[in-house]
């Protein structure tokens, strides 16, 4: 008959051939000495069979361990519960120290408890890798934690804060005891929020993984902030759980760089009225030759009706109005760069602007200046804004012509550029396809220390008053903004010449402004009755003969008050025709204004001499006000009264 000992050492046969070197697997008796001993045990707690079998479990137990009765407790729970499962500290054989995962289960045959089974696993590595990553999760929380320059918190997957450090605090004014819990959407502003930000920003984040943008933000008192914002998912195991949002206050900063952008659009203008004024003195001498065209075949004309010689006078009316559209010409090109504006860039075709600048250009260079223009056919657009290319344009040729007093040659050529990777390192540009705007002058040249310089704000080799020095630097900022770049090649003696390079563009230029529609129909009016608004007789009376010989009645005012007095009379007026600079304390504008609060629905037509710009003081003009520019010609004149009064 086999004895209880035997019947529990062939139970454990089955068992341990199974063990492995991994784990101790090792039995017990029911007072807890050791009946069997697998190899893992022997590597794991340093003893051999022969030194441990008949020997107390409680031996493996740290002395704080046995005090407390743990061994015991171990089996006494494995026997009423099936299982016992514990970590802690055990003892080698020689008196060092293993962090174990024991597991004890009781042994039954036939029901009755005959034994344990015990299997330890020495987990001191697991255990100290897992105390540094938390160790390292507590210095990391720390750190999150004292961050005070950004907001770092966490959201759920339903976009509710789960935890909040202090520079959120600091940033937000929220305690985290008062905004753990809500949704994240409370930092929005009304408008944002109403817009839907706050769900796309969310989507973006869990679609994307990412989500940046910078926006204004609100704090706890109802204040606002310029914010960065990124929203990052925060995955484990490729299971999205949640998202962490970090905010970072702006407000300076974005400051700061507004000012700096109103301080160079100041320096833009300052540098465009410095053009402006060099223009001056050649183009009052351009308008007295046109006005003497224009005044000597009208007195011409005078002389030959008074004398009844009436034929050939069409040669008369046509050199005058050809003197005319010629002097209209250069006040629209000069209004044009003079405006101050913020950059608008649009497809362009630098062949075109170079041909519209031409006639302002060469009258910029004086009769001693030869101007030869070199376009490049099939020449590719590019992306800029027209007037600030224009006003580079300009520029370059008053240097130019300012470096050959005594006369000399400026070409103005263009070309399409194919950079490789070495040609584009050699101009500070990504490799690619650009056009070039190249202006070339036969003058003095420059040393390589000039050239060097020449882009520096307020650097300037010309007498004192004579020059900002802002001409180059403001080129060289409007090229880069443009994500171009402006280089000098000169030497001295041999001139120089000044190349911008522009990206290309994939797409089509602006088509050139189409010319006002001429009217082949002499009587447009139904009787309907305008009122004209303007200081200068001789402009009102022709507006009015127009309009009677179109058809229309007319009513003349000769300021804003006047004109004001009739519009809040019983008068039926179907538009208003009115010059912008009035005298009498009211300008065109507030007089519109000012009659729509009696009549609604008037439809207004501003006639200017200034840029179209001038008229539209608040940014926009009202449905049913249009603008006109003077001079214009009467053929235009009639075509736009007639489309205004129809609502066209």
């Amino acid at each position: 008959m086999n004895t209880p000992n035997q019947k529990l050492r062939k139970s454990a046969y089955e068992l341990l051939i199974q063990a492995t070197a991994g784990s101790a697997i090792y039995m017990l008796d029911l007072d807890g000495r050791v009946i069997s001993w697998n190899p893992g045990a022997e590597r794991i707690k340093g003893y051999t069979a022969g030194e441990i079998i008949g020997e107390h479990f409680s031996r493996f137990y740290t002395d704080e361990e046995r005090r407390s009765a743990a061994p015991e407790r171990s089996l006494k729970t494995a026997a009423e519960t099936g299982q016992f499962t514990a970590e802690a500290w055990q003892v080698r054989k020689d008196g060092s120290r293993f962090w174990a995962m024991v597991a004890v289960e009781p042994i039954r045959q036939d029901g009755e408890l005959v034994g344990f089974a015990m299997i330890t696993r020495d987990i001191t590595e697991q255990r100290e890798a897992q105390l540094a990553a938390l160790e390292t999760e507590s210095r990391f929380r720390l750190l999150i934690q004292s961050v005070t320059d950004y907001a770092i918190f966490m959201l759920d997957l339903d976009g509710r804060v789960s935890n909040w450090n202090s520079g959120a605090e600091r940033i937000k004014g929220y305690a985290a005891s008062e905004i753990v819990g809500s949704h994240f959407s409370r930092f929005y502003t009304p408008e944002d929020i109403a817009a839907g930000l706050p769900a796309k920003a969310f989507d973006t984040a869990r679609r994307d993984g990412r989500f940046e943008a910078e926006g204004w933000r609100a704090r706890k008192d109802g204040s606002r902030f310029w914010a960065s914002v990124v929203i990052d998912a925060i995955r484990d195991g490729g299971k999205l759980i949640g998202f962490a949002k970090i905010t970072r206050d702006l407000t300076e900063r974005r400051e700061v760089q507004l000012q700096l952008e109103q301080s160079r659009e100041q320096l833009f203008q300052a540098q465009k009225m410095e053009a402006v004024g060099q223009l001056t003195g050649g183009l009052a001498h351009d308008f007295n030759n046109l006005l003497t065209g224009i005044s000597g075949n009208l007195e011409l004309l005078s002389a030959r009706v008074a004398q009844g010689r009436v034929k050939d006078l069409d040669r008369y009316v046509n050199a005058a109005q050809g003197a005319a559209k010629r002097a209209a010409a250069l006040t629209h090109r000069l209004l044009a760069f003079s405006r101050r504006q913020t950059l608008d860039p649009k497809p362009t075709d630098a062949n075109r602007l170079v041909a519209g600048m031409e006639e302002l250009v060469r009258r910029t260079m004086g009769p001693a200046i030869t101007v030869e223009m070199v376009t490049a056919g099939g020449l590719w657009p590019t992306l800029v804004d027209p007037h600030q290319l224009e006003n580079a344009l300009l520029n370059l040729c008053i240097n130019a012509r300012d470096v050959m007093p005594a006369g000399g040659r400026l070409t103005i050529e263009t070309a399409n550029r194919w950079l490789d990777s070495q040609a584009a390192r050699d101009q500070d540009l990504p490799p690619g396809q650009y056009i070039s705007l190249c202006v070339s002058d036969t003058g003095t040249g420059m040393t390589p220390e000039v050239a060097a310089k020449a882009f520096d704000p307020f650097f300037t080799t010309k007498p004192l008053g004579q020059g900002t020095g802002l001409g180059l630097s403001m080129i060289y900022g409007f090229a880069r903004q443009s994500g171009g770049q402006v280089r000098i090649y000169s030497e001295p003696g041999q001139g120089a010449n000044v190349c911008i390079y522009l990206p290309r563009h994939r797409g089509e230029a602006e088509a050139a402004e189409a010319p006002p529609e001429r009217s082949t129909a002499r009587r447009f009016g139904q009787g309907e009755t305008v009122l004209v608004v303007d200081d200068e007789p001789t402009v009102r009376m022709l507006v009015t003969e127009v309009l009677e010989e179109l058809g229309y009645a007319a009513l003349e005012a000769a300021d804003g008050p006047a004109g004001l007095r009739l519009l809040q009379s019983d008068a039926p007026i179907d538009l208003l025709v009115s010059d912008v600079g009035l005298p009498g304390g009211m300008n065109g504008r507030q007089m519109a204004n000012a009659a729509r609060e009696v009549r609604p629905d008037l439809k207004v037509l501003f006639i200017t001499g200034y840029a179209e710009n001038a008229v539209v003081g608040n940014g926009y003009l009202e449905p049913g006000m249009h603008v006109m520019t003077k001079p214009f010609a009467l053929d235009a004149l009639a075509t736009r009264i007639r489309d205004v009064i129809r609502g066209a």
